[in-house]
């Protein structure tokens, strides 16, 4: 799966979720003591295979970030494999991403700087499980050109 980059989108407010947001990104809210909500999204992408993952930042990610560093660190560098924390950088506007699609436009060098053969796209403050390789499977066999993805809630 190493032609797969995959953004995880962890820049919100979590709004909803205040109190629990009002120091911390939605996706950085514990969950089951010593976890992280966004720790669903980066196993299954862990267990799917994919190593080349960026963690799209906004909203107050000092404790994401440090969670990814001391959590996280578990890919070879020196195979070409990350999950890096990647800030809103105002490369093409002088605005903060304003929403998904923003986010991703404005980071698409990285795209660019790896010319991968498919893109992911998650988020990072969902609660659930997904094989992720089974869906790039499914999309690559279909030839799509966008794959969306989704999980019946009982």
């Amino acid at each position: 799966m190493n032609k797969v980059l995959t953004f995880i989108m962890a820049g919100g407010k979590g709004e909803r979720l205040f109190p629990l947001t009002r120091e911390r990104t939605k996706p950085a809210t514990p969950f089951g003591g010593v976890y992280r909500i966004i720790d669903f999204t980066l196993s299954n992408c862990i267990n799917s295979g994919l190593r080349k993952i960026c963690v799209l930042t906004q909203y107050k990610s000092s404790s994401l970030n440090h969670h990814l560093i001391m959590g996280w660190n578990i890919l070879n560098s020196e195979l070409g494999e990350y999950i890096d924390s990647v800030p809103a950088q105002q490369r093409i506007s002088e605005t903060w991403y304003l929403g998904t699609a923003d986010s991703i436009y404005q980071n698409l060098y990285l795209v660019n700087e790896e010319m991968p053969d498919n893109v992911l796209i998650l988020a990072g403050d969902h609660i659930y499980k997904m094989d992720y390789a089974r869906m790039l499977q499914f999309h690559r066999q279909k030839r799509a050109d966008l794959t969306v993805a989704v999980v019946e809630a009982p």
